[in-house]
């Protein structure tokens, strides 16, 4: 998994349980701070939960599911000697012997510890206490729900500023660029080519090759985009506009949006916004 990390906290009978992401799908919880509700010595609560057939059977299945590398000879060696009084097993132990992703352990002094992902985490939540997994999931739920308001509200905003703006560009297409003797097709077509050179700006290619790499797409490539391309749409808008009025030809102005559009997502990313699709390299 790659950079950001995305860190939250959520809270479970008097409990902080740390979780963390890198890529805003898969998450990770602590299964440290989970054992807490259980023992002061939490890590051996989690290699006792580890010690289990069926939960080695369970993390043996989780891996087969998601993970390409999983190593199925020695997770069979596992598999033989759970449940044995004999059988230990650990995190670092099952991590290195199956090459495992789902459960991970981090450094550090502050959210140092044992995560897994939220699958894993909530069949260790049930086994701690059936009643603590449910307080854990409520407040999961909690946050996620938080976080949806907050992103929808986001971006209908940045849409909405978009919207405001390509007022603003379709204008300033109209006055300086669209002789009056233009047929209406022309006009339309004149539209068109000037969003098409915004997309190419931001996002690499038209309208229509968009399409054509995404058939069945019922939505368009900007009813897809992040909040920070809609943002980033929202400025080059307003900014192609300045340039037509400035009397900058087409080409010229491709490369001054591009160039911006670089550097507007290049200062996003260093603000730790989320991670956005690379430009293509060379001329646009």
């Amino acid at each position: 998994m790659g950079n950001p990390i995305k860190k939250e906290v959520i809270h479970a009978k008097g409990i902080d349980i740390g979780i963390y992401t890198t890529d805003f799908e898969n998450e990770f919880i602590s299964l440290t701070d989970l054992a807490k509700y259980k023992s002061d010595e939490p890590n051996d609560v989690i290699r006792n939960w580890m010690r289990g057939r069926d939960v080695i059977e369970f993390l043996g299945l989780w891996e087969s599911l998601h993970n390409p590398d999983f190593k199925p000879v020695e997770f069979d060696g596992f598999k033989s000697q759970a449940g044995s009084n004999a059988f230990t097993m650990s995190p670092a132990k099952w991590i290195k012997g199956v090459n495992a992703i789902g459960i991970v352990v981090k450094s550090g002094r502050y959210g140092g510890g044992t995560y897994a992902h939220m699958d894993i985490a909530m069949a260790f939540a049930t086994w701690l206490s059936p009643e603590f997994q449910l307080y854990v999931m409520k407040d999961y739920r909690r946050l996620k729900s938080d976080e949806s308001s907050r992103i929808s509200l986001g971006w209908n905003l940045n849409r909405e500023i978009a919207k405001l703006n390509y007022r603003i560009h379709t204008d300033a297409i109209k006055e300086n660029l669209i002789p009056p003797e233009l047929t209406a097709e022309q006009i339309a077509f004149t539209y068109a080519s000037e969003a098409d050179l915004l997309n190419v700006a931001l996002f690499g290619l038209t309208a229509k090759q968009w399409r054509e790499n995404h058939p069945g797409k019922k939505d368009n490539m900007r009813d897809e985009a992040t909040l920070q391309q809609l943002l980033i749409l929202a400025n080059l808008e307003s900014y192609n506009a300045i340039l037509i009025e400035q009397g900058k030809t087409q080409s010229e102005r491709l490369v001054a949006l591009r160039d911006l559009a670089v550097q507007q997502m290049r200062s996003l990313q260093a603000l730790n916004l989320g991670n956005l699709p690379q430009l293509p390299e060379g001329q646009a």
